[in-house]
């Protein structure tokens, strides 16, 4: 594996974009990030390194850099990162999926824009690579990440599911 930075894409004063090479890097955000929202009523999530590997492997992970520091990321995929019955939205025929929203910790507490600045470029990738829809699961108890995803025209489908003792919702962003 490449333990390296990626080629940087779009560079700017306020940060890169690059495709992920180092799961280990991209797992310690993704922890940091549920650590930092988990509460004694919705704890953090057990997540799986091995999956972190297969989805920087697979070049779904992509990350905004500020200089050397991985501020935000997010996982952008064809096939489903959930296991939701798929009948709970509307019909598509290309849908992408939109998984591992991350803002690192101390850029929340900045009130930093990463997060749009992530959805936005999500959107980008998805339609540019002939998605109509973008679908994605989130945890309604994070006001913030499901406040954000309304605003940027994502419309909630189904009932909102409880898994383990966390809550999901899935979200649908129409493209075209």
């Amino acid at each position: 594996m490449n333990e390296g930075h990626a080629v940087t894409e779009n560079a700017s004063p306020q940060g890169s974009w690059e495709v992920a090479s180092n799961a280990e890097e991209v797992h310690a955000l993704l922890c940091a990030s549920d650590a930092h929202h988990a509460t004694p009523e919705n704890p953090a999530p057990a997540r799986r390194v091995e999956t972190t590997r297969r989805r920087v492997q697979a070049g779904s992970v992509h990350l905004l850099r500020q200089g050397a520091e991985a501020i935000a990321m997010f996982t952008l995929t064809w096939e489903p990162p959930f296991e939701a019955d798929l009948a709970i939205f509307p019909p598509a025929g290309k849908p992408a999926y939109l998984s591992r929203l991350v803002v690192h910790p101390a850029g929340l507490a900045k009130g930093s824009l990463a997060g749009a600045r992530c959805l936005r470029r999500a959107v980008e990738l998805a339609a540019a690579g002939g998605a109509d829809v973008l679908r994605s699961e989130a945890n309604p108890d994070l006001a913030q990440v499901r406040a954000l995803l309304g605003m940027f025209g994502f419309e909630e489908h189904g009932r909102a599911q409880s898994e383990d003792g966390r809550r999901r919702v899935y979200l649908q962003k129409v493209l075209r």
